[in-house]
This record gives structure tokens, C-alpha cells and sequence, in this order.
């Protein structure tokens, strides 16, 4: 997407803005120590990264702040929805598998959204770190950052949490399911 695009009006703006606040303050648990001030203050000095996050809640992320790096004076916003995003899912890994695919293809790819919407998908690492906050793709699964090793033998890494523990898959890079997208995640 063009820069150009990447601005949202006003009402855009204050209309994320209470969402993000409402989800900030239900879900205390996940940045104690956190001030929304700070936060909010912060979003509306960087509009790309605002656009970011907006993109993240369309697509039914739900982002909200996971963790503060006070060194960086950076906040992390993560998806938090219960499954993986409804708007991302039916894609296959990355660019090369889709152009892979003789037929069928789906629509995009993980990482190809991922950079369109500015924000990174998650590693496995952090896939781990977000069910500390609640039981996350019960249902549906979400790709994540597959190492180059796996991916140059022309598979892919997903996870889901089942039987309450955190699984980690494998499959095809080209392969697309309607109950697997991806997370991201932002810092501002």
C-alpha cells in the first residue's frame, strides 16, 4: 500500500482510540505498570504505525499492549483476539508458495499481509509468551515465523493451542486452510 493511504481521518483515529483504550482497560492483566496516557500519547506521535494498529483491528485482531520496553521507550501491541484473525486467514506462508501453487491459490500470504499492514508476524517465541495471557486459536491455528532451514526444504511453522498446551506444526509453506492465519505484532 502507498504511504498516501497510510492516514487515517481524524474520526479514524478517535474512534481506535476508544477501542483501544476499552481493551486496554478490560484486559489490565496484560501490561500491568502501564499507563494509557503514555500509550495513547505515544500512538498519536507515529499516524504510520496508528494505521498499523487500525489495520490489525480490522482485520479482527484485537490488538492491545503485551509488554513495555522501557528501555526503548517502546510498547508492544500484539493480536489478542481468541482466534486467529478472521480478515487473514486462507493464506498460504509467504510469497514463494504462493507463486508455487498451480491451482487454487488463495488470495495472499502471511508474510506478504504482514508487511502490506507494517507489522511483524510472530515467532513461536512469542506465540508462547501470548497464551500467558489466555487461551489463544482453541479452535483455529496461526503460522509464525518459520526458520530459514524449514523453509528452504519448502515447509512452514503454525500453532494452536489444544488439550491446554501449545502445539507447534508443520506443513507445506503453499498450503492455505480457513482456520489458519497469522498474529502480529507492532512496537510504538
Amino acid at each position: 500500500m502507498k504511504n498516501g493511504k497510510r492516514k487515517l481521518s481524524s474520526d479514524q483515529v478517535e474512534e481506535l482510540l476508544i477501542t483501544l483504550k476499552a481493551r486496554f482497560d478490560e484486559n489490565m492483566d496484560r501490561h500491568e505498570g502501564v499507563e494509557w496516557a503514555q500509550v495513547q500519547a505515544k500512538l498519536e506521535t507515529d499516524m504510520e504505525k496508528l494505521w498499523s494498529i487500525n489495520d490489525m483491528e480490522t482485520t479482527g485482531g484485537e490488538p492491545d499492549v503485551i509488554a513495555h520496553d522501557r528501555e526503548a521507550g517502546m510498547y508492544i501491541f500484539c493480536d489478542c483476539s481468541a482466534e486467529s484473525p478472521k480478515g487473514r486467514r486462507n493464506v498460504c506462508y509467504d510469497r514463494e508458495a504462493l507463486e508455487a501453487r498451480k491451482e487454487h491459490k488463495p488470495h495472499n500470504s502471511a508474510l506478504d499481509m504482514a508487511t502490506d499492514m507494517g507489522i511483524e508476524i510472530l515467532t513461536e517465541l512469542q506465540y508462547r509468551e501470548l497464551q500467558k495471557f489466555g487461551e489463544y486459536d482453541t479452535k483455529t491455528s496461526s503460522w509464525v515465523k518459520t526458520p530459514d532451514k524449514i523453509r528452504k526444504l519448502g515447509g512452514a511453522i503454525f500453532c494452536d493451542r489444544r488439550y491446554d498446551t501449545v502445539f507447534v506444526y508443520h506443513n507445506g509453506a503453499d498450503t492455505y486452510y480457513a482456520s489458519r492465519g497469522f498474529r502480529g505484532s507492532l512496537s510504538v
